[in-house]
Order: C-alpha cells, then sequence, then structure tokens
C-alpha cells in the first residue's frame, strides 16, 4: 500500500527560506508603513445610518463587520459538530472531534465547580469563551486591518497605485514633505476585541445574566446580598455591618464590567499595536515571534473572561452565610 507524503523539514525547508527571502524583498520594494491607530473604531461612511430616538446616531463600523464574521465562523463551526454528531460516528474525528474535545473539558469544568447548576451555566461559558477566542484570533487573519479604503487626511501618507484599482500606502520621500495629496487606510475588518464597545457589551451580558442566574437560584433572598436591612433589628452592630458589606458588594457587581470590559479591551488593543510596531520596524522575520505571542495571549483573555463568568454565576447560586446560619437546625 502506498503511503502519502508527509512534511519533512530536511526537504521543505527551502520553501520557507523562499517565503521569507520574498517577504523581505517584498518590504525592500514597498516599505511598511505604521497604519493610522485609533481606540475608536473606523466608520465607513461619515453620515450615519439612521438615528434612534435615545440611542442616537447609529454608524457601521469595520469592528462590527468583524463581529458579523466571527458570528458566521462560530455557527460554521455548530454545524460541523452537529453534521458530525448526526452522522453517527461514536468517536468524531478531525475538525469537529477537536471542537467536541473542547467542550467537553469546559462542561466537565463547570460541572466540578457548579454542581447542578452545570447545564444552565455551560452555554454561557462555552459561547462567551469561544466567541471571545475567535474575535481575539481575528487579529492574525493575513488582510485583516490592513486592507480597507483609502480615506483622504491631512496627516496621512502618499499613496502608489500597484494595478488599476489597487493602491498601496508608502512612505514620504527623503524630504519628509509630500507632493500630493495624503490617504490612511480605513480598513475592512477590525478585530471586534479592540472595539470598546463590543468588551462592555459583552460584560454587561456577563454581569446582568449572573443577576438572573442567582435570582433563579434564590429567588428574592438573592437580593439581600445587596441591600440587607433585617439585620439591624436583631443585631444593630453587626447587622449595620452587614449592610455595608452589602453595598460593597453592589459596587463589586459594578465594577465586574470596567474590569471584563478594559482588561479585554486592553491586551488586544496593545497587542493589535504591538505587531504593528514590529511589522513596521522589523518585518517578516521578527513579528512571526509576536504573532506566535498573541495566538497564546488571546487563548488566555479568551479564557479568563469565560472562567470569571462561569465564576461568578457559580458564586451567585451560593446562598449568603447568614442565610446558612438561620436555616441550620439547633444541635441539641
Amino acid at each position: 500500500m502506498e503511503q502519502k507524503r508527509k512534511w519533512r523539514w530536511g526537504v521543505n525547508r527551502w520553501i520557507i527560506l523562499l517565503l521569507i527571502v520574498l517577504g523581505i524583498f517584498a518590504a525592500r520594494a514597498y516599505p511598511p508603513v505604521l497604519p493610522h491607530i485609533q481606540l475608536a473604531a473606523e466608520r465607513y461612511h461619515h453620515d450615519p445610518l439612521f438615528t434612534l430616538p435615545i440611542i442616537g446616531d447609529f454608524y457601521w463600523t469595520n469592528t462590527l463587520t468583524a463581529l458579523i464574521v466571527v458570528d458566521i465562523i462560530l455557527l460554521l463551526i455548530a454545524f460541523s459538530v452537529y453534521r458530525a454528531v448526526k452522522s453517527g460516528s461514536m468517536v468524531p474525528s478531525g475538525f469537529s472531534g477537536a471542537v467536541e474535545a473542547i467542550l467537553e473539558v469546559i462542561y466537565n469544568l463547570t460541572e466540578s465547580t457548579t454542581s447542578k447548576w452545570a447545564k444552565t451555566i455551560f452555554p454561557y461559558f462555552a459561547a462567551i469563551m469561544l466567541m471571545v477566542l475567535v474575535a481575539n484570533w481575528m487579529d492574525l487573519i493575513p488582510g485583516v486591518e490592513s486592507i480597507g479604503i483609502l480615506e483622504a487626511v491631512d496627516h496621512g501618507e502618499p499613496a502608489e497605485q500597484l494595478i488599476p484599482g489597487v493602491y498601496t500606502i508608502v512612505p514620504h520621500d527623503d524630504s519628509g514633505v509630500s507632493q500630493g495629496q495624503e490617504y490612511a487606510v480605513i480598513p475592512f475588518l477590525r478585530a471586534a476585541s479592540t472595539d470598546l464597545n463590543f468588551t462592555v457589551g459583552l460584560a454587561l451580558i456577563s454581569v446582568f445574566m449572573t443577576q438572573v442566574i442567582g435570582f433563579r437560584a434564590l429567588g428574592w433572598s438573592y437580593f439581600r446580598k445587596f441591600i440587607n436591612v433585617a439585620g439591624i433589628a436583631k443585631s444593630p452592630i453587626f447587622g449595620t455591618i452587614d449592610f455595608f458589606v452589602g453595598i460593597l458588594e453592589l459596587i463589586s457587581e459594578i465594577s465586574k464590567i470596567l474590569s471584563f470590559s478594559f482588561r479585554l479591551f486592553g491586551n488586544i488593543f496593545a497587542g493589535t499595536v504591538l505587531l504593528f510596531v514590529i511589522g513596521t520596524l522589523v518585518p517578516v522575520v521578527a513579528q512571526s515571534v509576536f504573532l506566535l505571542l498573541e495566538l497564546f495571549i488571546g487563548l488566555v483573555q479568551a479564557t479568563v473572561f469565560g472562567l470569571l463568568t462561569m465564576v461568578f454565576m457559580a458564586l451567585a447560586t451560593i446562598g449568603h452565610h447568614s442565610e446558612h446560619e438561620e436555616e441550620a437546625p439547633e444541635q441539641g
């Protein structure tokens, strides 16, 4: 039986070396230019698509397009796993098998932490983690944040035509003075995690659903951990302490939105800027190391966001310590 040929570094290393050499020549022919960096997502049009009464103007941005691409990728992943399950195979292989293994690890971790609430919390944990992971890793796809529309600006770079209808940004000449119109690139796609609107929205969903699950588990008594005045009449000193502890708990819930939002946004946006700078200073070879670093950071941030959501939801299902003490039977 004829064996399939496999990749061998000793034979095929010349292909990698050729790609590196071609990349160096391309970087010399068209030196990389540091892209325009801004915190806010870029808009395709200056005019809003529509205006809502309370929210205000709505603009279509490149991060919103990237978010739709993330949703499509997740739906394709779900469809591939669904087809593998429907095929009747006891042991899924390939990509669907890898996804099933990841989901099994996530579910086992959720079950060991949340016990009977695992089936309720698992969908939020898995969905948030996979969505953030795909959104983070989209930044590593070639062309993302580097291919887009040229927009005339006051302080930009000159453009040069490659082929009819296709242009590239080039550095200024030695004098540093542009002889014509200057442009900046508005990319078609920008990683959704570099948009604070995305991270804040995801944090709001995480914190809000934590309160919903806590209310489902404990009923109205869940809110006693935030506003607890019942103990003041029984024990003024300790009741007052519990009351102020509840206020701190309420502040802590609000601060989770800030920590969730800025942790994810700060790490991914900083990584994007790092890739821009390294790609400008030392293109081709050195940037590969930082791409691997961003691959790892994207995985870590997605795992941290999902794990914290799962842990906070699990803690919300546990009653206040004073309630356990009151409900505990007296020991004779």
